[in-house]
């Protein structure tokens, strides 16, 4: 089996790539146009590999994308390009409405042109998944609520409005033109090779330079978090066995406020890597609060229920193994981090 992977040098997708690669036969075909959050070297383990193939190429681009189906014949496309920060769309919405929207309505009409023209035994195993997020729902009030597939969409940021629109395109080209596709929505991921403009990335770089580590508003923002292996597990169940037409969502089980987060963090860090900060014993000492970003989400919770009852799948980590295992990486892998460090 061929997978098409976009994004694929992108945090989850050098993640998925990753994981095909040293974990099953199947090859990939790497489109990515390289982003200020999309880099090689998350990829250099997997590179040589007679199954993997690197394009760089931009999704928006229709002559190239019709090329690369045509070239690769790939049985599998996994959608993940995409402008995913929040921050960055509020002070420049007009490229997450390029890429993520125009973006994915390039990708849905080439691959909608190549699955027609494929021989009847191909077309029947052809899919599409679609990699989204749970931001498309809003945020929740009530403390005991959880998004389910058939929450209604309310997103509240530019990222996550455009992200809901991409949904409702994949949607319509699967009911419009019958293309095989399938969704996914998850929770907040974090693990090895994130890119340091996230929170858990970002607060145990700065703790380790005595920066400050930001808080935004009261720090009582509730997100689900999500071990990225673990998403990677499911985005593959879901490829191979889900059910074209469906939704589903993907959460790790692990409903933290972010001010618990970012103290998590420092407490791991204070046992793996103490403190040599002169007037600084603890890491926690350097948390400094700052204004709230603009229309920012309570609270985000995922109710996973659907895809453990119809495709067995259910998250391995804890956010207990999972924070020291990303901990343990970004302590052994400084040098990664130095690479990227230019463009945070």
């Amino acid at each position: 089996m061929k997978f098409l992977i976009t994004g694929g040098s992108g945090f989850i997708g050098s993640a998925v790539i990753r994981h095909i690669i040293n974990h099953t036969n199947y090859s990939v075909v790497n489109v990515d146009k390289i982003t200020y959050a999309g880099n090689s070297y998350s990829l250099t383990s997997v590179e040589a590999d007679p199954r993997y193939v690197f394009e760089k190429v931009d999704i928006c681009n229709a002559n190239d994308i019709r090329r690369i189906f045509n070239e690769y014949q790939p049985d599998l496309v996994m959608h993940l390009a995409a402008e995913s920060h929040v921050d960055r769309s509020i002070d420049s919405p007009s490229e997450f409405i390029q890429t993520n929207i125009f973006g994915t309505y390039t990708l849905l009409e080439e691959a909608k042109n190549y699955w027609n023209e494929l021989e009847k035994g191909k077309r029947g195993l052809f899919k599409f998944l679609h990699v989204s997020t749970d931001e498309v729902y809003g945020d929740i009030e009530d403390t005991k609520d959880l998004f389910t597939e058939s929450t209604p969409y309310a997103p509240s940021s530019p990222y996550s409005a455009t992200k809901a629109s991409s949904d409702h395109l994949v949607r319509a080209w699967g009911r419009t033109f019958e293309l095989p596709i399938l969704i996914t929505n998850c929770s907040n991921n974090y693990g090895p090779y994130q890119f340091p403009e996230k929170l858990i990335p970002l607060i145990i770089i700065n703790a380790l330079k005595g920066k400050d580590l930001p808080i935004y508003g009261n720090g009582k923002q509730i997100r689900d978090w999500l071990y990225v292996d673990d998403h990677v597990k499911a985005l593959l169940v879901v490829s191979l066995t889900g059910t074209i037409g469906e939704t589903y969502n993907i959460g790790g089980h692990n409903e933290f406020q972010n001010i618990e987060i970012v103290k998590e963090v420092c407490s791991v860090l204070d046992e793996l890597s103490p403190s040599k900060l002169d007037g600084i014993d603890q890491y926690e000492q350097l948390i400094t609060y700052v204004d709230d970003r603009a229309g920012h989400d309570l609270r985000y919770a995922i109710d996973a229920t659907k895809i453990f009852n119809e495709l067995n799948w259910a998250p391995e980590e804890t956010f207990k193994t999972g924070i020291r295992k990303t901990v343990h990486w970004y302590l052994d892998n400084k040098i990664w981090c130095n690479k990227v460090k230019e463009v945070v």
